[in-house]
């Protein structure tokens, strides 16, 4: 307890939409906190760097403490966005100038120091998938209901700005009674990517569906809810002795009808991310996430009275915000208690849906979330 412990995998150490905003109006603020909080990140990784990276950046917030079972990892951090480097989680917790905690752990650990920061009265942003199970969702939600912390999952896809103004047209009804949904999402896998923690069933809790799967059922649920019925296949094409699956395919309704296909894989040469929402009226298609998946663009396609075609594109050329983004939501949630996504429910959602899809992939049949 206490401590991330590292796993040896074989061979390697583990070691306002129309208007133009392209982010959630609720970022918007010109409130000022009179309280600046302290902030530590358990897990020093890519994900935990850009968390910490966003702490220091924000007015309401600083790094204080940087976990990792490799100390030079932490230290790393704690170089560049100050604080100190530990290598057991249990020291931040046990600190009283932390008030918001970073789980950025491997997957394994997520519900455990989750569920410990909020019984020491911590916030927390827990990484995506929030947990390896739906169980272990549950219980975090719960924990967070008793405590009265916040609780947020980092699901930052909805932060990117083609994202952020497609949902936002789509909720204004822009494009009319949506009646289909598609998704893509994956890249060619880093090499050795087997050889590490996500490579390991234990550790990671499931392949390509947890590991990039499960921010396409997120913004599925965000843009449409939760479906009634869910179909998925899972494959191990690139990978095959990895025991884990590399590819997913997932075809969900709702009970209006709505239907949603969603791809995702480590076996794309090319890194790709898209989004298609189709409606009655039109359709909004987001592409890109920045570097190697190109820029972040927005593509809106409508009918005009004359029944022609009405073609608008518009490209995101500004750098990454939506980490600085979901970050100033969750000091906004935590310092004024306003409303925030990637809220305890959506996790809890989420996994239920990845749950589903495995259960139909294992069982080759249509269940229900």
């Amino acid at each position: 307890m206490g401590s991330l412990t590292r796993i040896q995998a074989p061979g390697k150490s583990t070691a306002r939409f129309l208007a133009g905003a392209a982010r959630p109006e609720v970022l918007g603020s010109a409130a000022v906190s009179d309280h600046r909080y302290g902030v530590a990140v358990v897990g020093c990784g890519e994900v935990g760097a850009r968390r910490a990276a966003s702490a220091a950046a924000h007015p309401w917030s600083e790094l204080r403490v940087a976990v990792d079972p490799d100390i030079v990892r932490a230290q790393a951090v704690t170089a560049r966005y100050g604080g100190e480097a530990v290598t057991a989680w249990s020291d931040a917790l046990a600190r009283d100038d932390v008030d918001v905690v970073v789980v950025a752990t491997p997957h394994l650990f997520l519900a455990e120091v989750a569920v410990a920061a909020l019984k020491a009265d911590k916030h927390v942003l827990v990484e995506t998938p929030m947990a390896r199970n739906v169980n272990e969702a549950v219980q975090i939600a719960g924990v967070a209901t008793r405590a009265q912390r916040v609780l947020k999952v980092g699901f930052n896809h909805r932060y990117h700005p083609g994202v952020a103004r497609a949902h936002g047209m789509a909720r204004g009804g822009v494009i009319g009674d949506l009646i289909q949904l598609r998704a893509r999402y994956g890249h060619a896998g880093r090499p050795g990517a087997e050889a590490t923690w996500r490579g390991n069933r234990e550790l990671a809790g499931g392949g390509m569906l947890t590991d990039l799967g499960i921010q396409l059922v997120d913004l599925v649920q965000w843009f449409a809810g939760e479906p009634e019925e869910v179909f998925a296949w899972t494959q191990s094409a690139a990978r095959p002795g990895a025991g884990l699956e590399d590819g997913a395919f997932a075809l969900l309704r709702w009970p209006e009808g709505l239907v949603a296909q969603l791809q995702t894989s480590w076996t794309e040469l090319r890194p790709h991310f898209s989004l298609e929402v189709v409606g009655k009226e039109g359709c909004i298609t987001a592409e890109g996430l920045g570097g190697g998946f190109g820029a972040p663009s927005l593509t809106v396609v409508r009918r005009r009275l004359d029944g022609r075609l009405f073609t608008e594109r518009t490209t995101f050329d500004e750098d990454d915000a939506s980490w600085t983004d979901e970050w100033a939501e969750l000091m906004r949630a935590v310092d004024e208690g306003a409303p925030m996504g990637g809220t305890a429910s959506d996790g809890v959602t989420a996994i239920s849906l990845l749950d589903a899809m495995y259960r139909s992939a294992n069982a080759g049949q249509v269940t229900n979330p």
